[in-house]
């Protein structure tokens, strides 16, 4: 299917994780496109080991049929761009690569909506957040929403600048590598929760 696309380029298809590891290893790809469940290595151990390299330049969508919450969290926390089930429309899929490739992030519809509706029944205390500023959890909690740098920076009065400065506050106090995670950490803390 992405073969299809003009600018999209396939530069290697393999059937194991171990395959996976080689292949992101000897052609950088923009994007690696990773299912959960493969022979050797699954997925997540995959994640796991590109986490722990030094070249983190690929980024990480995972495709899969298996959308268990734990999958999800721990696909993000070692630092997928992106969570999509294999039932996805081909333009979606597509879109989804597109959007890793520049930077963002992404989980499918129907994920986001069952992890909120999953933190709305039991919301963990703010005092995971004690760390951050009044204005990190303001950031934090904006990037929670989905808004981007600018859109925080509007809301908040402040320079684009400044809010770029807030984030990585929050990523080096909680250990965080991307936005992704740190939607996770604002879901995870009770800090946003669905139409809040």
């Amino acid at each position: 299917m992405l073969e299809l696309e003009e600018d999209l380029t396939v530069v290697a298809e393999v059937g194991t994780g171990a395959a996976a590891l080689r292949a992101v290893a000897e052609h950088r790809p923009d994007v690696l496109v990773l299912d959960i469940q493969m022979p050797d290595l699954d997925g997540l151990a995959v994640l796991d080991r590109l986490a722990a390299s030094s070249d983190r330049s690929t980024a990480v969508l995972v495709l899969t049929t298996y959308e268990e919450d734990e999958y999800v969290f721990r696909a993000l926390r070692a630092g997928a761009a992106g969570f999509l089930l294999k039932d996805v429309p081909r333009e979606q899929l597509v879109q989804a690569v597109r959007t890793v490739s520049e930077g963002a992030e992404l989980l499918s519809p129907t994920i986001t909506r069952r992890l909120v509706e999953r933190f709305l029944r039991s919301p963990q205390a703010l005092g995971q957040l004690d760390d951050l500023t009044d204005r990190e959890r303001d950031v934090l909690q904006l990037v929670g929403q989905g808004l981007s740098n600018a859109e925080i920076a509007a809301a908040l009065v402040l320079g684009e600048a400044t809010v770029k400065t807030h984030l990585g506050n929050v990523f080096a106090k909680r250990g965080l590598r991307d936005r992704a995670q740190a939607v996770v950490l604002a879901y995870e803390s009770g800090l946003v929760v669905a139409g809040g």
